[in-house]
């Protein structure tokens, strides 16, 4: 061995140990910040997969600081190694890859013969407007469309940082309004039967959309008949509701993840991530506006007793609010829409989870609907975690409990 190679090898063996060192200390600090409710579903493979997740997050800025790739890209790439797994077609169903005015869709459709026209939903994956995609979202989409008889359009819209909001909404609403056109005729479904849905994000992006269409409506085509809402994220406004304070560390979505987001879709602009956590954004007069919906003594008992005392904080940074100000339009924030516009909204079920930041978001939008007389179904997963559909039939990461919110949403979309 030369003295080249002698000198050579060992420092790359050193290279390495300290790589591993900074990777392991690194996700250790992440793992400290986090915390695993006992009562969670299976908390032991949570906090698995929250090492996981982790891991790459960790590792993922480790390598951007080095100039070999872009963290959010590698994200995504573990995402898809990890989530997406090619599976045959099952029996009973047609999945086809398709576009609809440009948007990428993925159409499942039920092959046994039926004598009426089917029921449809048009389906948003999750991801915080930055990740998911309808690979990720297939194995929901595959088991909806066959255990309820439905034929479900996956949505691939367009994501952030690379594209910011309206974007979003704007590809379901193309898609929505192309499948309804089209759905008699090309799919043997019937359009006065297609709902709307869709998971964290893709929830936001569902409600959103029957308000936008509730004041568009021309006539010519019929409105969603239903939305289905999945742990739904609905509003900016309080980073500081009861289960944001309680569940602020709980994998997958920390409640700093959950700023990160909504700015990423908004505009990202993240150096303002601080101030909307300490509920600096909205000056008195929209808190005192906001209150009479964002009221935590609007939620039920059981969920005010579990909660921990607010902080209250009455002042406001004007510059943060100029920022973030477009993100309080009820198309990011559903939530704080006016009556006038949500009480011509369709029916809806509502899906939330005990240890999730954005549970009283669900929570209170179904109040909301209820009192403006809109028919709602609220189901409560009291041991679940935000994004646990994401895990369906997922091999090693799947979580029981899953099957259950899964046959929950199937046994709502029976009855549209």
């Amino acid at each position: 061995m030369d003295t080249g190679t002698a000198i050579i090898i060992p420092g790359i063996a050193v290279f390495i140990a300290v790589f591993c060192l900074l990777l392991v200390g690194l996700v250790y600090f992440e793992l400290r910040n986090s915390d695993i409710p006992l009562r969670v579903a299976n908390p032991r493979k949570l906090q698995l997969v929250n090492c996981v997740y982790a891991g790459i997050a960790v590792l993922g800025r480790i390598l951007e600081q080095l100039g070999l790739c872009h963290q959010l890209n590698f994200t995504r790439w573990c995402r898809a190694c990890i989530m997406v797994h090619k599976r045959p077609v099952p029996p009973g169903l047609r999945i086809k890859d398709m576009t609809f005015n440009g948007v990428p869709v993925r159409v499942y459709e039920p092959t046994a013969t039926s004598g009426e026209k089917r029921r449809g939903l048009v389906y948003f994956h999750g991801g915080g407007w930055v990740f998911g995609s309808i690979d990720e979202a297939d194995e929901v989409c595959r088991y909806i469309s066959k255990e309820s008889d439905t034929t479900v359009v996956s949505v691939g819209y367009r994501l952030a940082p690379e594209h910011r909001y309206p974007a979003h909404l704007d590809d379901c609403e193309v898609v929505t309004h192309h499948f309804l056109s089209i759905a008699a005729t090309g799919f043997r479904v019937d359009p006065c039967r297609v709902a709307v849905g869709g998971d964290s994000a893709g929830a936001n992006l569902a409600a959103a959309l029957c308000q936008r269409l509730a004041k568009t409506q021309d006539g010519h085509l019929p409105s969603p008949c239903a939305q289905v809402l999945i742990y739904p994220a609905l509003q900016m406004a309080d980073f500081n509701l009861p289960s944001y304070k309680q569940n602020h560390s709980v994998p997958i979505l920390f409640r700093g993840r959950a700023v990160f987001f909504f700015l990423q879709y908004l505009s990202g602009d993240t150096s303002v991530s601080q101030q909307l956590a300490e509920g600096k954004h909205v000056p008195a007069e929209l808190k005192l506006h906001y209150k009479k919906w964002l009221d935590p003594t609007n939620l039920p008992p059981q969920i005010r007793e579990r909660a921990k005392s607010q902080q209250v904080i009455s002042d406001h940074n004007a510059e943060v609010y100029h920022i973030i100000k477009q993100g309080l339009d009820p198309e990011i924030s559903p939530l704080l829409a006016e009556d006038d516009v949500l009480c011509s909204t369709p029916p809806a079920f509502i899906l939330t989870c005990e240890f999730d930041v954005l549970r009283d978001d669900g929570i209170l939008y179904q109040k909301r609907l209820k009192d403006l007389g809109v028919d709602v179904t609220w189901q409560h997963v009291s041991d679940g975690f935000h994004g646990m559909i994401s895990f369906f039939n997922k091999g090693w990461l799947t979580f029981s409990s899953s099957q259950k919110v899964l046959d929950s949403i199937v046994s709502y979309v029976k009855t549209l």
